[in-house]
């Protein structure tokens, strides 16, 4: 199983946070460098920029990703391990405590992660070479193949729930107590300082303490009280990583993701079709004619070999009394007296439980009616879900907040061929309907959504809500007399469904013709927004999602009409038409270049006689003083004798070629779309070829001889994609397209000198030549604008062999031709310049005469580029 594109950036995200960290070594300078280069430094008084980093638990790096429900966020930890370990020195052992909020959350947990059948469990022990063991507080308190030697040499889970370390009660408080099992721990211990006062060394809080664990807070909304942050604490973590749809004021917000980008990979039903019946007969004749609908629909679309669904309603009951069960036998008598079948109706409130045991997906379930109030609240998932049907009275609003999360998520996670199966929808009956409405964005926005996710249609009279309104008096006088009068029946005679009806008897109703013509319409604006957005560069979503706290610039007035005139090839592949959905071709890009790309065969000759080890040394003895500072970042040093390195030399060689492999592959991290078995076999390769001696080297700087590694297989992808590129070109298979265009507002973060002639209010900051270029030939005087080009996901890329090259400026000259440039101090390697430049001169000869492209050059001559002087005189004459 492979990360979804908005999961990848959430990955990418998080390792650009942690090589801030890396070179800052402060955590607050790291987040607030971090957020500053994206979109401007904090300004308090109009609230733009990301607030400075909270330190809520010292020494420990604590960060927020922000992903809306249904968008795996157990997936996207799984994988973010793999990045956070990569930055920790390789002695540390890697221990990490997944802590969540609910039981039922813990076992699903446990499940998905033990499960070597499951994809996340897959991923989990391809990212940590098979070492991987998930234990449970109780496997911890027994010391169940819990010891240093095993923790020492795999990655340790501990999957735990908040309140299993409050201590609240008899069985949990044994985590502060003594405990012999764990006594091989207290050997292993370098000091006393991690020990909490007044508790036993051999408690198993000491023991998780010493190991300086990653916490992986799952809804870590819920995590927010004092309580909860002395528990954090307590843990001493080293770092934690907070997962949540809705992010509380004091987390540090490292990445999210915007609800756009879930419908885009059918994550979810959206939007959420919102309909007022006059009553609760209506409400339950609807549900059960749109249930039929969408099953029906869902019959067709698996006979012409689609996958299986059968849609659920979840009615949600009101609670009338202390013993609520009045309230669900009632429906479920209503129910079964209109002829459905027992089987198919299941009740789960907080003490019955009738879903237990019970696989909902499987084809045997006959399950298509739940009852509940809200007992199906976080952690309960079934995508089968379709209708939440309220029977809540008229007189109150519906309170679907809890609940509405658990229909939107998509069977499958993908788009189905009927638009109805990719929607979901609430039925209400309530006279209330603007306050329901206000609990289904609330629902929404816990969701991690908004107002802009659903659509309302209201059918109930302005005279019927009038009429359910009681004197608040009487009622408080009188409750039982209200109770009988405002008790609602089901009036038998009006449910028109017919449970024995066969598929082609069915008819349907005025309401589900309205309802679907409602959601096709909707499906279709979806589409539309869908489509628009992937013509945005991907930071564009991320930055609306954080609305007024980007700080924009805007275009000047005097340059709005350009905007819209200048229209920028790209390049793109010709496709077979079966690839993808009926076109022809398809953005390029290096994907597609290196699909037969076998790194495994490539040559491994590499010059390591010139890595510095300076590269990662810090001062120890100055980084004590500041609690700021991350306990995890890298160090090389000759001088440290790492023990792991001498287990390691002490094997086999196959052995050690297998274990100094893995550590590299560790340190590499993706390298996508090269995979990593080929990754690994062309390491293993290189080692095999080397001494006991190189080998001892590499273990203690395994970064530089890494980096090593890694910028020589970045040469041989490049130049495999550069010779399929010219390949494809000559044979016409890749061709330029007009397809990017400029905004009417820009985020550039940190912003540059006030030049003249600029093409927005404010442009982005630059180097001292990137200076003198935006002088000396952006205020010439046949130069209609100058543009500094943004970075990565903002501003426009050729995109071509080379991972995608961002010019550092455009311009336009008054003739109407629009130039890129790309200037070079003499600070930049020639190789990548080069390569850059020869990129950059193909796509000026196929984006035709009104296009040009230049790239600068301070001192140092490049094969294809320009000095200064000679671009602004050919510039001048353009």
């Amino acid at each position: 199983m492979e990360l979804k594109s908005y999961q990848r950036k959430v990955i990418e995200n998080l390792e650009e946070y942690l090589g801030y960290v890396q070179e800052h070594k402060s955590l607050a300078k790291a987040f607030n460098q971090y957020w500053e280069d994206k979109i401007g430094p904090y300004n308090p008084l109009d609230g733009t920029g990301m607030e400075p980093y909270k330190n809520n638990i010292p020494n420990a790096a604590h960060v927020c990703v922000k992903v809306p429900t249904a968008g795996g966020k157990t997936f996207i930890a799984v994988n973010a391990l793999h990045s956070i370990f990569s930055a920790y020195d390789s002695a540390k052992p890697k221990a990490v405590i997944w802590l969540v909020p609910w039981s039922n959350l813990l076992q699903q947990t446990v499940n998905t992660l033990s499960n070597p059948e499951h994809p996340y469990r897959q991923k989990l022990n391809s990212l940590f070479n098979n070492r991987v063991e998930i234990y449970q507080k109780e496997d911890l308190l027994q010391g169940s193949n819990f010891n240093p030697t095993v923790v020492k040499d795999q990655l340790s889970i501990f999957v735990m729930s908040f309140a299993s370390l409050r201590a609240n009660n008899k069985e949990d408080r044994k985590v502060f107590q003594e405990n012999g099992q764990l006594e091989a721990f207290v050997s292993q211990y370098k000091n006393s300082e991690h020990i909490l006062s007044g508790v036993d060394n051999t408690a198993l809080i000491n023991v998780l303490r010493y190991l300086n664990p990653v916490l992986v807070v799952d809804e870590s909304h819920n995590a927010e009280s004092d309580l909860s942050v002395d528990m954090l604490k307590n843990l001493n973590p080293s770092f934690i990583l907070d997962l949540t749809a809705t992010p509380k004021d004091n987390s540090n917000i490292v990445s999210l993701v915007p609800a756009i980008e879930l419908k885009k990979e059918h994550m979810v039903k959206l939007p959420v079709i919102v309909y007022n019946n006059h009553d609760k007969t209506e409400v339950i004749n609807n549900a059960l004619h749109l249930q039929r609908k969408l099953e029906n629909l869902a019959k067709k679309q698996e006979a012409e070999g689609g996958k299986y669904i059968r849609p659920i309603v979840l009615f949600q009951a009101q609670p009338k009394t202390k013993d609520d069960n009045t309230t669900f036998e009632k429906l479920k008598e209503q129910l079964l007296g209109l002829g459905i079948p027992e089987s198919h109706i299941k009740i789960k409130t907080a003490n019955i439980d009738e879903l237990k045991g019970i696989d909902l997906m499987g084809k045997e379930c006959e399950v298509r009616y739940i009852i509940t109030i809200n007992a199906l609240k976080e952690g309960w998932d079934c995508p089968f879900a379709y209708i939440l049907a309220s029977l809540a009275d008229k007189s109150s609003s519906v309170d679907v907040e809890q609940i509405l999360g658990r229909v939107l998520r998509q069977p499958y996670v993908q788009k189905h061929k009927s638009f109805q199966l990719n929607l979901s929808y609430v039925l209400t009956a309530s006279a209330k309907f603007n306050e329901t409405l206000q609990s289904i964005v609330k629902g929404l926005q816990e969701s991690g959504f908004s107002e802009k996710d659903y659509r309302k249609v209201d059918k109930m009279t302005e005279e019927e809500k009038k009429t359910v309104t009681t004197d608040p008096v009487e009622s408080f006088l009188f409750p039982e007399q209200q109770a009988e009068e405002q008790e609602e029946t089901i009036d038998k005679n009006r449910v028109t469904f017919d449970p024995n009806a066969d598929e082609e008897e069915t008819e349907t109703t005025s309401v589900i013709t309205e309802i679907e013509t409602i959601a096709e319409e909707q499906n279709r604006q979806l589409e539309e927004q869908i489509k628009e957005q992937e013509k945005q560069p991907v930071d564009e979503n991320i930055f609306q999602e954080m609305g007024t706290k980007v700080k924009r610039y805007k275009v000047k007035d005097s340059n709005k009409d350009f905007i819209d005139k200048i229209e920028f090839p790209q390049f793109f592949i010709k496709v077979t038409a079966s690839d993808i959905f009926g076109t022809e071709e398809e953005l390029l890009n290096r994907e597609s270049l290196l699909k037969d790309f076998k790194l495994s065969d490539e040559d491994i000759k590499i010059d390591f006689d010139q890595i510095s080890s300076d590269l990662y040394k810090i001062d120890l003895e100055e980084s004590k003083k500041n609690e700021y500072r991350p306990s995890f970042t890298k160090i090389e040093d000759n001088m440290v004798k790492d023990p792991i390195a001498e287990y390691i030399l002490a094997k086999p060689k196959d052995n050690q070629i297998t274990d100094i492999t893995h550590q590299m592959m560790q340190i590499i991290g993706n390298m996508y779309p090269i995979p990593d078995q080929e990754i690994k076999v062309y390491i293993g390769r290189i080692l095999k070829s080397m001494n006991t001696e190189q080998l001892r080297d590499i273990l203690v700087r395994k970064w530089s001889y890494t980096d090593k590694i890694k910028g020589k297989i970045r040469q041989l992808a490049d130049s495999y994609a550069e010779g399929r590129f010219m390949d494809l070109l000559k044979s016409k298979k890749i061709n330029t397209k007009a397809n990017w265009k400029l905004g009417n507002e820009i985020v550039p973060g940190n912003t540059g000198s006030s030049i003249g002639n600029s093409l927005y209010e404010r442009e982005g900051s630059m180097n001292g030549f990137e200076e003198r270029v935006a002088m000396e030939i952006g205020t010439s005087s046949n130069v209609a604008f100058w543009h500094r080009n943004l970075e990565r996901g903002k501003g426009f890329y050729i995109n071509g062999f080379k991972a995608n090259h961002y010019p550092d400026f455009i311009m336009q000259t008054k003739s109407g031709k629009t130039i890129l440039i790309e200037t070079k101090g003499d600070h930049l390697d020639g190789s990548d310049s080069e390569a850059k430049c020869r990129l950059g001169n193909e796509w000026e000869r196929q984006a035709g005469n009104d296009f040009a492209y230049f790239m600068v050059f301070d001192k140092k001559e490049i094969k294809g580029a320009y000095t200064l002087d000679k671009a602004k005189e050919l510039i001048s004459k353009m």
